[in-house]
């Protein structure tokens, strides 16, 4: 009994605490990826280290194995990316609902400034990339630097306490929900394989079906998991990100069940499907070259737009429609304090990374995005921290 409650003192509770901490996510997250990018580097494990993630199940490089007629995830990568990640966006799809429902964005006026700000941060990036990779092989990559990691955003936000005012936290909040939407909705549409009109229309039904059992009961049965799996399988298959899936299945669920689920969902998904995702994804061979091998187009569009493009494009967006009286900023928040979110907004990581990972297929170019993201994303934690440490 003396031995549990020690271990209970000294192990369990501080574990809780930590989970509870809204700072821990970034951590985490950022352990994970420097234990990834070391290992990738150690001459004697990194080809096994990299290989173990993209192992095949029939030895070849398909996306999807064939048992019979169905068709599953071939390796390793493709189960983190297409499978798990899948529980991040039902997560994600769950907080865009609340939140559109019974949160911020339940009001046409609050989430007038932080939807338009959203848009902007998402569409100016976008620009600064397209202007630098004009005409190369690397357009695809248009949406990397449009994403903001609202796990990191928000640590970093948190780490400040009082400097940052509540309003402005629920107004960074709100950016980066409908930031992610934005993101899943480009996934959906632009990062995609070629469309599977028989998978589509079964995906349509298993979705009617869904929204048809909401509408007559509350009640989360067997069933209703069932369904959501049917759902993944029909979206992995049709041509659409499967990971879109978890959105759809997320916007099927009571209004009353939400919260009770976000809460299950949460440490799960942030401290072992996150941190798999980054060990995964972030197993990058530094270039030989070292930063040199950055100094192109393609890594400067991407630092670019994410370091200067993200802050641009909202506080513009967020200046117009003061300006025209439309919205007014976030009480007891400046434009220098409005200024710092938008930097803040610069971490790109997840969803950059994942994008990075669609639009490109040769592992170089990944890893040369990543690694772009990664400086970015760091650049914008330590410039936004500093700037809305001093506040004015």
């Amino acid at each position: 009994m003396a031995a549990r409650k020690l271990v209970r003192r000294v192990i369990i509770n501080p574990l809780i605490t930590f989970i509870h901490d809204s700072r821990s996510i970034g951590i985490v997250l950022l352990f994970a990826t420097a234990v990834s990018i070391l290992l990738a580097n150690i001459s004697s494990i990194s080809n096994s280290y990299i290989s173990l993630f993209h192992w095949s199940i029939d030895g070849s490089s398909e996306h999807a194995i064939e048992w019979g007629i169905f068709h599953f995830p071939n390796s390793l990568i493709v189960i983190i990316n297409d499978l798990l990640m899948t529980a991040f966006f039902f997560l994600a799809g769950m907080e865009i609902k609340r939140e559109l429902i019974t949160g911020e964005l339940a009001s046409f006026k609050q989430s007038l400034l932080p939807v338009v700000a959203a848009i902007g941060g998402m569409l100016v990036p976008a620009l600064i990339y397209s202007q630098f990779n004009r005409g190369t092989e690397y357009m695809n990559g248009w949406a990397i630097p449009m994403a903001t990691d609202i796990a990191f955003t928000l640590g970093i936000a948190s780490l400040l306490g009082n400097r940052v005012p509540v309003a402005l936290k629920i107004f960074i909040t709100a950016l980066a929900i409908i930031d992610d939407l934005g993101a899943i909705v480009v996934i959906a549409l632009f990062y995609g394989g070629q469309l599977k009109f028989l998978y589509l229309l079964l995906s349509g039904l298993i979705i009617l079906t869904l929204l048809a059992l909401k509408k007559n009961r509350t009640k989360l049965g067997w069933y209703t998991w069932v369904l959501g799996l049917a759902l993944w399988y029909t979206m992995f298959n049709s041509g659409i990100h499967a990971t879109v899936a978890g959105v759809l299945f997320a916007f099927t669920i009571p209004v009353t069940k939400l919260a009770d689920l976000e809460l299950k969902f949460h440490t799960p998904v942030y401290f072992i499907i996150m941190p798999i995702f980054a060990l995964a994804n972030t197993a990058i061979i530094l270039p030989e070259a070292g930063f040199s091998a950055l100094n192109n187009s393609f890594s400067w569009g991407i630092m670019a737009g994410l370091f200067i493009g993200k802050p641009l494009g909202i506080v513009i967006a967020c200046y117009w429609m003061v300006k025209k009286k439309w919205a007014t900023l976030p009480s007891n928040t400046n434009w220098h304090q409005l200024l710092g979110a938008g930097i803040l907004a610069g971490i790109g990581f997840t969803m950059s990374i994942f994008i990075s990972i669609l639009a490109f297929q040769d592992t170089i170019t990944q890893d040369i995005a990543k690694i772009a993201v990664l400086i970015s994303s760091v650049l914008s934690m330590i410039v936004g921290y500093l700037w809305l440490a001093a506040k004015k």
